[in-house]
């Protein structure tokens, strides 16, 4: 008895932690579900080393638009894949941060600030990914975010891996 009160404070202070470490807010605004979205701890001083050796390194969020089924699997209506990559290089003191939805080239920008390379690679921002055609009025949805950096290196591997990172909730209301 002892010890499951031992694993389940541990479990649960590693939700919590989790829950800390990252922000998800789906909006549904014009036809569109718009995804805002950060990763706080996911660019360590290992992970700005690796950058700075010149290594070429992914950040790839898979975003899933879900709804409950009941007696069933939840069903996914729609996924979209945002992947932003960056490498610097060391003549020039720049980096090269290209962003990725679905394997269409979104912008690719060359900046100077690590703290300008940090918000990229760490934040999505009201990203329209989803459109709300195919959604039923007035039932709840939610948006799963899976995040993961490549390549991975025991070093700097996020504590939950590839698995589930964030999860919200909503209503949608047309």
């Amino acid at each position: 008895m002892h010890k499951f009160v031992i694993l389940t404070l541990l479990f649960v202070s590693v939700a919590m932690l989790q829950a800390e470490e990252q922000r998800l807010i789906p909006l549904v605004r014009d036809g569109k579900v718009l995804i805002t979205f950060q990763m706080a701890d996911g660019f360590t001083e290992d992970v700005r080393a690796a950058i700075r050796s010149g290594l070429k390194t992914s950040f790839t969020y898979t975003v899933d638009l879900r709804t409950s089924v009941a007696v069933w699997l939840d069903r996914t209506i729609a996924s979209a894949v945002v992947s932003t990559s960056v490498q610097y290089d060391n003549l020039t003191r720049r980096h090269t941060v290209v962003r990725m939805l679905d394997g269409r080239l979104q912008e690719e920008l060359v900046i100077d600030s690590d703290d300008q390379v940090r918000q990229l690679v760490t934040k999505l921002d009201r990203l329209p990914l989803f459109h709300t055609v195919d959604l039923e009025p007035n039932r709840e949805y939610y948006v799963r975010v899976r995040a993961e950096i490549r390549p991975r290196n025991a070093s700097y591997v996020w504590p939950w891996g590839g698995a589930l990172s964030a999860q919200a909730k909503f209503t949608f209301i047309p």
